[in-house]
């Protein structure tokens, strides 16, 4: 049942990532056939995306880097009174 669910889950998203026939016609040609609705409204909008993207690739970029390696070594460190509470 799994399966048919998750099966039924994919063809269905196939359908939503598209644009349709009306909204392509609407965009510009980079986006044309990604998203519904009407296109950029000034090139202000492609600056505002792109400073977006810079901005979360270099949260994400730093967020996982410090989840790997967090760099504390120190044994004052306020870690160590979690780690050794025993």
């Amino acid at each position: 049942m799994k399966k048919i669910v998750f099966i039924i889950f994919l063809v269905l998203t196939g359908y939503v990532v598209h644009a349709c026939p009306v909204c392509e016609k609407q965009q510009p040609k980079i986006l044309r056939g990604i998203t519904h609705g009407t296109g950029p409204d000034s090139q202000w909008d492609y600056v505002i995306v792109s400073i977006t993207v810079i901005i979360v690739l270099f949260t994400l970029f730093y967020s996982l880097k410090w989840i790997i390696h967090p760099g504390e070594k120190a044994e004052s460190h306020i870690k160590n009174l979690v780690i050794d509470a025993d």
